[in-house]
């Protein structure tokens, strides 16, 4: 499939069902909608929710410190303060919490805003990241970008929604957006250029928006499980060999006994051979009924109705079509991801629309 012309806004929308964000979806500026690609789109977000977040103040956290003063503060560091004699000199070695706003996740906001001032192309868009990076920069919070282990540290609760998109788009930058520039590798991923990224979002967008849709009426949703092959005997070496099994997204029901398994692709759901114009892809076909006729024991031997779906982006008419085989339904279906915004979300929501 030649890269599609997908609209941002749905970029933008794919980004927050993805990344479990929905209910911030009707944070998108007159601003976000001029973008010209989609660093420019995350650089106009990212700067519209921290200056936000700046007239709001932004969160501070505790940062551990260890040192000598005139009186205690904190806890004493007994034995540094004994070695050090510190006693004689009127000083006495302290460990402490320090009030600061160089907390992890505003060190991560403030090098995505530098990184992005490096990407975008948009002069006052590049004015604007410098300017609010720099303005971080003078309330106490570095320039660095924080380890994972960091961050792994830093959880946002609760009470501090406020933070979510603003970190969540932060780390956009560098896990999906922008690869690290290590080794020489220094490019951005354009929506024309780079469909790896959509991909990744588009598959965990249909996760969460059959989560939401879903969860609630009892049914439980698996994204990526590892299936098992379905063997009696082996002979030796030979299991080192044999493929892994591993499902985009599972539905499972156990008060109904129903389960679906849905394989989400981003390519022509069509090919073509020497014999038909127009045929689905047999591949993608013999994967998904593998799956299913493996897992047959677990389902079928149960008692539990298995079904299978294939899923793609709309590339000419739409298709919504299924056949069934030996207990199983196979689907094929498709969603149009260049259609306008709200007729975009409405297949999202629709794809549980049978299943509930």
């Amino acid at each position: 499939m030649t890269n599609p012309k997908i609209p941002l806004r749905n970029i933008w929308l794919l980004f927050l069902y993805a990344a479990d964000l929905a209910r911030f979806k009707g944070q998108l500026s007159v601003e976000a909608e001029s973008a010209s690609d989609l660093p420019e789109l995350v650089a106009r977000l990212l700067v519209q929710v921290v200056q936000q977040r700046l007239r709001r103040n932004l969160s501070r956290g505790y940062q551990a410190r260890h040192a000598v003063l005139s009186r205690v503060r904190g806890r004493i560091d007994v034995l540094a303060t004994v070695s050090g004699q510190l006693l004689e000199q009127g000083r006495v070695a302290c460990r402490f919490e320090e009030h600061t706003m160089d907390t992890p996740r505003n060190r991560l906001v403030r090098a995505a805003l530098d990184q992005l001032s490096n990407r975008v192309s948009t002069p006052a868009v590049v004015h604007e990241c410098k300017a609010l990076s720099q303005q971080l920069g003078c309330i106490g919070i570095a320039a660095q970008k924080p380890s994972r282990a960091a961050m792994a540290t830093d959880q946002i609760s609760r009470n501090e929604t406020a933070d979510l998109l603003m970190v969540s788009l932060a780390k956009m930058v560098f896990e999906a957006l922008i690869p690290s520039e290590q080794a020489g590798q220094s490019y951005a991923l354009g929506v024309d250029r780079d469909v790896h990224l959509i991909r990744r979002l588009f598959e965990k967008a249909v996760a969460n928006a059959l989560r939401l849709k879903l969860q609630p009426l009892g049914w439980q949703i698996q994204h990526g499980r590892k299936l098992s092959w379905p063997i009696e005997h082996a002979s030796d070496g030979i299991l080192m060999y044999l493929p892994g099994m591993q499902t985009d997204i599972e539905l499972l029901h156990f008060a109904s006994k129903r389960k679906l398994l849905i394989d989400t692709k981003f390519n022509h759901i069509f090919t073509s051979s020497q014999y038909k114009e127009a045929m689905l892809r047999s591949g993608y076909l013999y994967q998904l009924y593998t799956y299913l006729r493996t897992q047959e024991a677990q389902t079928l031997g149960q008692g539990w109705l298995s079904e299978g779906m294939l899923l793609h982006p709309q590339c000419g008419p739409a298709l919504d079509a299924y056949v069934d085989m030996q207990g199983h339904r196979l689907r094929v279906k498709t969603i149009d991801l260049m259609g306008s915004a709200k007729e975009f979300e409405a297949q999202l929501s629709g794809l549980a629309e049978g299943f509930a």
